[in-house]
């Protein structure tokens, strides 16, 4: 097992790799490309490297298909940390390119929504192609494959291409979202301000089933921050979920509702408990009467006290 390798979805010049690069510890790292988030996770599991980044949710797209299916049905893997970045796209080209001679272009599935109105409006004809990441789709370009790709502006140097437009973007303040993986472990203390992942299989599809998972969360106050169904492959109709929620699991009210699913449902699958990205305790408001772990622990010690006749 190499204790100082990251991985991260390929090739170099990705913004996986510019968002890897915002932690701290990424400086000690060696950090590997890989051609995939598949062969990036995988190699977490394998013990070929202590930690994964891959993308897992972009606010213009959502989620990233291949990162949630990866967590929820390969060999068990946590989620450590979270990276916010800001999405701006430049238009990569080899020099001595014009605007009018882009006819093919390339990227990320994930890019096509980000920039489908500029593209509509500047390159109404040109033919979109998608690529596995958008620094492959530059390197791609410098193979002469396609004229142009969407990318981060930082990955021109590294392909020898330039930058012939910057800043595009359909939406302003977009951004994705980075997890960093590991292999199971404890989770990390709680800071205040945490967030606690899991994938929640139904056990049998009845009107209402979904409503009796969401319910869990709701009688304990814990708010939820995205939740989205993916396929199990066991056939049409049935359905596992992704579910974020505010909290940390050695949260009173986190923990009982994970407790309340594992009950009613076949199958739950635990991917961790990290600090939110980007958001200071303090700054949060507090939380709904009746959800502390002080209040509930004073509804334990009356139900004693009602047992021992006490009350």
């Amino acid at each position: 097992m190499s204790a100082t390798r990251y991985t991260y979805l390929g090739p170099e010049g990705t913004f996986t790799e510019a968002a890897l690069r915002t932690l701290p510890e990424a400086a000690t790292r060696e950090l590997v490309p890989m051609v995939s988030v598949p062969a990036a996770l995988d190699a977490v599991r394998s013990q070929g490297a202590a930690g994964a980044l891959v993308p897992i949710e972009n606010s213009v797209e959502g989620g990233v298909n291949a990162t949630l299916d990866e967590l929820a049905t390969g060999g068990p893997l946590m989620i450590y940390r979270e990276v916010l970045l800001p999405i701006a796209f430049a238009l990569l080209v080899r020099p001595g390119t014009a605007l009018k001679d882009v006819k093919t272009v390339t990227g990320h599935p994930v890019a096509q929504p980000q920039v489908r109105n500029w593209l509509a409006g500047h390159l109404p004809d040109a033919l979109w192609e998608s690529a596995a990441s958008n620094a492959d789709g530059a390197r791609l370009v410098q193979e002469g494959r396609y004229d142009a790709a969407f990318a981060g502006e930082f990955a021109a140097p590294t392909y020898g291409l330039e930058p012939l437009v910057t800043g595009i973007h359909d939406a302003q303040n977009a951004a994705t979202r980075f997890v960093l993986v590991g292999r199971p472990a404890r989770p990390a203390a709680p800071t205040g301000a945490d967030k606690t992942s899991v994938v929640i299989w139904l056990g049998d599809d009845h009107p209402g089933a979904l409503l009796e998972l969401l319910q869990e969360y709701a009688v304990r106050g814990v708010n939820l921050m995205r939740i989205e169904s993916r396929p199990t492959g066991q056939g049409i109709g049935r359905y596992c979920f992704s579910v974020d929620c505010e909290g940390h699991i050695t949260d009173r009210r986190v923990g009982e509702a994970l407790m309340g699913l594992k009950r009613i449902c076949p199958k739950v699958r635990f991917l961790g408990s990290y600090p939110r990205a980007g958001v200071d305790p303090s700054e949060l408001p507090p939380l709904r009467h009746g959800t502390s772990d002080g209040e509930f622990s004073t509804a334990a010690d009356w139900l004693t006290r009602c047992l021992d006749g006490r009350a």
